[in-house]
């Protein structure tokens, strides 16, 4: 098929052990150690699906590292050909947040950075983010953020569009955006901001296909094609199950290759036929 997931991750014990982790799994119906994964069992996945390559990501809260850029990066080299990296930072310490975007994005294995608001309770307009912003401006990479409601037993105001989301993409018009898991209940703010700036781009993750909202699938198929891209926020939902009914959004050929890879590889810098 040919296809780039937006957004994996491996997950470590002390992400599966993560109290919020709880309303997730009852949803899924499995067990917390179910989630400790490891990279052969993520290719697995993505074999089974034909999805050549996955952006896994590290994660960091106000409690400390989830997953760290090092297990990234390690996980990475296990199949360097499949696999590349979103950095997490710190919040609570900007100045070495902007030295780990600048260390991590010098060597080819991490293509952006992630940060996810509703785990820090912070939206994306609140200060502590402006330093992160502007080095990945410098770095030359998007910024991947949530947005929409949380599964997890959280606030989800900081993952609503507008005003916050809103502020940053007019203070910084240079800044690549790319926010993940569709943006629901928030679709018009969504489709709103993606028609008034042209660096802001959204991923399915956490979405089958079949589960996409008909008004978000509506702006796929047209101002939205070089928009979207495809992600599954794996484990939580396999590649093959992420996919099924791929022909039932009406994408066409162009919207479809442009959906599942192309987007993918223009936003972040990877070259056609590899990993980048």
């Amino acid at each position: 098929m040919g296809a780039i997931d937006a957004w994996a991750q491996v997950p470590t014990e002390r992400m599966a052990a993560a109290p919020w982790m709880e309303t997730l799994l009852r949803w899924t119906k499995r067990s917390g150690q179910a989630l400790v994964s490891t990279t052969p069992m993520l290719t697995a996945s993505m074999d089974a699906a034909g999805v050549d390559l996955a952006l896994i990501s590290a994660w960091h809260g106000p409690q400390g590292s989830l997953i760290s850029n090092d297990e990234v990066e390690a996980q990475i080299e296990e199949a360097p050909d499949r696999l590349r990296g979103l950095a997490t930072v710190d919040l609570g310490d900007p100045a070495e947040a902007v030295r780990e975007i600048r260390r991590r994005m010098d060597g080819g294995l991490f293509v952006g950075v992630r940060v996810v608001p509703w785990l820090w309770d912070l939206p994306p307009n609140d200060r502590r983010y402006y330093p992160v912003y502007v080095a990945c401006i410098e770095a030359g990479v998007p910024f991947c953020t949530q947005i929409g409601h949380t599964g997890p037993l959280c606030r989800s105001e900081p993952g609503r569009l507008i005003p916050y989301l809103d502020d940053v993409l007019l203070d910084l018009p240079e800044l690549v955006v790319v926010g993940g898991h569709v943006g629901f209940p928030w679709i018009d703010e969504v489709v709103s901001l993606a028609h008034k700036y042209p660096n802001f781009f959204v991923d399915t993750s956490a979405y089958t296909v079949k589960r996409l909202p008909p008004s978000f699938v509506g702006f796929m198929r047209g101002a939205g094609r070089d928009r979207v891209l495809f992600g599954t926020n794996w484990p939580m939902i396999p590649h093959a199950r992420c996919l099924e009914g791929l022909e039932d959004l009406g994408l066409g050929e162009a919207g479809r290759s442009a959906f599942l890879e192309g987007n993918a590889r223009r936003i972040f810098g990877l070259s056609a036929g590899g990993a980048g």
